[in-house]
């Protein structure tokens, strides 16, 4: 077939394309003026597929045209990271509370009650190491081990799928979401036209799109946030039996979310909005904590699955295969310095202590080879492991590797080689491998001969999109095709946005007509799937709404202040915030306070005009008459009402507020709580969003 030429400002490349086995795009061509060559000028015949043994069998590392692609892309920029290069990081340790020794000899997670000690960074996906927290983006879960058996590196993200199967395609994604390569814009965004030109053409991506649009991708903290390895590993018990696993992080405070406007509002008010609230959360005492869990699966019980558990772009549902809860993690130190340790660190997902082990999830096997290589451009030295963020802390390191770049050890012995007869063992050049103890891959029979295809087995891109769309709650819903619209009236090119809602259509027919009418522009018809999708019983694990801790534990309450305010209703708020575990934030028209009631003097936390209500969770009016008349003609102040309660927050006042509330043409509902001894009430609202409030303060797709 071939594709369609486009309309609108932009025209699509006509070429022949056709789909491989697994429902891939290619497109062909025979001509050398046209055909993908290596840097070398060799022809590629397949840039969709890695070199496999077999359909679902490990990737080679005699794949050149991989190698090579993965590796100019791992160097592209340095020093900052190519994706992740915005992360923010501490210091904790991981728990093991139920131990895992029928499934894995790994000490990490066999030896209940033992702690380890955790180097975590999280991070935004797409934008530069000056870009803000809050876009819209995959945040990376990484977290480092330091283990009895060497260091462990579980490298993951905030959402449990990815966009691509093989990692092939990754240079590729990234290209595609970066600034666009002719004008270096937009920076820290998707909304564009190559990013959407790339998903639409790649219908493996549909899933992750699901996740991307949702509120999942606006985090209201690091703290808040679930953690996914994303692939799928192996463990092997003392007996090198295999068994599958999914890893799980889950915050003890919920999943919690912002607005989309609140999110765009709070870049430009704090840029540093999820640093900051990392780093006084654990500097104040207030301790991040996830519980960790996994889900096992032996090879038949894979093997029973309605999908391939080495498609990235694919899910375990819980209700499937429930999590096992089997450990903690705490954060409780911040790093020292912010260049040493947290743009040092490095993550590889090599790093893995015996009884850990790998899959031959296509995405996985890629990234083996790449986190490698980019640390060598990064941090230009072979021995970057001997900086002391990466160093293993819970066990010696020893090896026969010298000199290189940066070398800080000093080696003694002659013998730098093994076997050697001229070192004992613990003595210099002494160190040998241990058959019994040591790192063993698990045993997997490969059928078939080389081969750059996928298998058959991850061509349904639909029926997991179609599960995690129609398991979320209404509102999650109206955001996400909300979200879409959003970013396809981004899009330039019409086209894009067609072939873009084709492929919703498999999805979800009301999705697709949600965002075409959102767009106003004619529906097209569904694209024709590789395979068609299936309906698979919902998960209502995967949705938000609903689900966090009903506490204030975590989240902020801005109060405002002016002068003549009452005192005694000031301390009752602040009061009742903080026994609910709440931080109690003073604002105040000048950063000096205010002089109370009682004659005494309060002082702010925050400027009014720099402390806008998107950076709390709920808001206080506490006000005099006169200060409230003053206010009147602040657009600060009208903003701080009017955002909150266009943000669904819970909003408490004093009767002499009542002004600017009305002049901020706030409507009372239940989350607008007059002050009237019921501090409680309004305690109780601001545990949680006023979604019934929605609808008559914003439209939604």
């Amino acid at each position: 077939m071939a594709t369609s030429k486009g309309r609108g400002r932009g025209t699509a490349k006509s070429a022949d394309t056709f789909l491989g086995a697994g429902g891939e795009l290619h497109q062909s061509s025979d001509t050398a003026e046209t055909r993908l060559t290596t840097n070398h000028g060799v022809p590629i015949s397949d840039n969709q597929n890695s070199l496999k043994g077999g359909r679902r069998g490990p990737t080679l590392l005699e794949d050149f045209v991989l190698r090579e692609k993965i590796q100019h892309f791992d160097h592209e920029r340095i020093p900052e990271r190519i994706v992740h290069a915005r992360g923010s990081a501490a210091h904790g340790f991981f728990e093991l509370t139920d131990s895992l020794a029928d499934v894995t000899r790994a000490k990490v997670l066999s030896e209940a009650g033992a702690k380890t000690e955790v180097f975590v960074r999280f991070s935004t996906v797409a934008g530069g190491a000056g870009s803000v927290d809050t876009p819209r983006d995959v945040r990376g879960f990484a977290v480092k081990f330091y283990t009895k058996e060497g260091n462990w590196d579980l490298v993951g993200n905030n959402i449990p799928v990815f966009f691509i199967q093989d990692a092939i395609k990754f240079p590729d994604l990234i290209h595609a979401v970066k600034m666009e390569a002719d004008r270096g814009y937009p920076q820290a965004a998707s909304a564009h036209d190559t990013f959407w030109d790339f998903v639409g053409l790649m219908p493996e991506s549909t899933h992750m799109i699901m996740w991307a649009m949702s509120d999942r991708a606006i985090p209201r903290s690091f703290r808040m946030m679930e953690g996914f390895g994303v692939n799928t590993f192996r463990l092997l018990n003392a007996d090198d039996e295999p068994t599958f696993v999914k890893f799980h992080w889950r915050p003890k405070l919920g999943t919690q979310s912002t607005c989309w406007d609140e999110a765009v509002k709070i870049a430009g008010a704090e840029p540093d909005y999820h640093r900051r609230d990392l780093y006084e959360a654990i500097a104040a005492g207030d301790f991040p904590e996830w519980e960790f869990g996994v889900q096992l699966l032996s090879q038949a019980e894979a093997d029973a699955l309605p999908f391939d558990i080495l498609d990235a772009t694919k899910l375990i549902p819980e209700e499937m295969v429930p999590i096992r809860v089997v450990g903690r993690m705490v954060l409780d130190r911040n790093p020292d310095n912010f260049f040493a340790e947290t743009e040092q660190v490095a993550f590889l997902p090599t790093n893995m202590p015996p009884g850990i082990d790998v899959s031959e999830d296509p995405l996985l096997q890629g990234r083996l080879f790449s986190y490698q290589d980019t640390q060598l451009s990064r941090l230009g030295t072979v021995n970057f492991h001997q900086i002391p963020i990466n160093r293993a802390k819970g066990c010696p390191f020893q090896n026969l590797q010298r000199d290189g770049q940066m070398q800080t050890h000093v080696f003694k012995g002659r013998a730098n080689y093994e076997p050697n007869s001229l070192a004992e063992a613990g003595e210099p050049g002494g160190s040998r491998a241990d058959p019994a103890g040591g790192f063993r891959s698990a045993k997997i029979p490969l059928d078939e001969g080389k081969i750059r295809l996928r298998s058959e087995s991850f061509a349904d891109h639909y029926s997991h999109a179609r599960l995690f769309y129609r398991s979320q709650t209404e509102i999650e819903q109206a955001h996400l095709a909300s979200a879409i619209v959003f970013e396809l009236s981004k899009v330039t090119l019409d086209h894009v946005r067609d072939r873009v809602i084709a492929n919703l259509g498999n999805v979800d027919a009301g999705l697709a007509e949600r965002v075409a009418t959102g767009l106003n522009i004619d529906l097209p018809s569904p694209s024709k799937p590789a395979i068609a999708p299936k309906d698979m019983e919902m998960s209502p694990a995967l949705r938000i709404v609903g689900k966090y801790p009903a506490t204030l534990k975590g989240r902020a309450v801005g109060i405002l202040v002016t002068d003549g305010a009452d005192n005694a209703t000031v301390d009752a708020v602040v009061t009742a915030v903080d026994a609910e575990g709440g931080k109690a934030k003073i604002v105040a028209p000048k950063i000096g306070g205010v002089t109370l009631k009682n004659g005494k003097t309060l002082k702010a936390d925050g400027q009014l005009a720099g402390s806008p209500s998107v950076l709390f969770d709920a808001i206080a009016l506490v006000l005099s008459k006169d200060g409230c008349a003053q206010l009147l003609n602040d657009g600060a102040a009208l903003d701080f009402v009017l955002n909150a309660f266009g943000h669904l927050k819970a909003i408490g006042h004093t009767a002499d507020a009542k002004p600017l509330l009305d002049k901020a043409g706030v409507i009372a509902d239940p989350g607008v709580i007059q002050f009237a001894g019921n501090i409680a009430d309004f305690v109780a609202a601001a545990r949680t969003r006023q979604w019934g409030r929605e609808p008559g303060v914003r439209t939604l797709a």
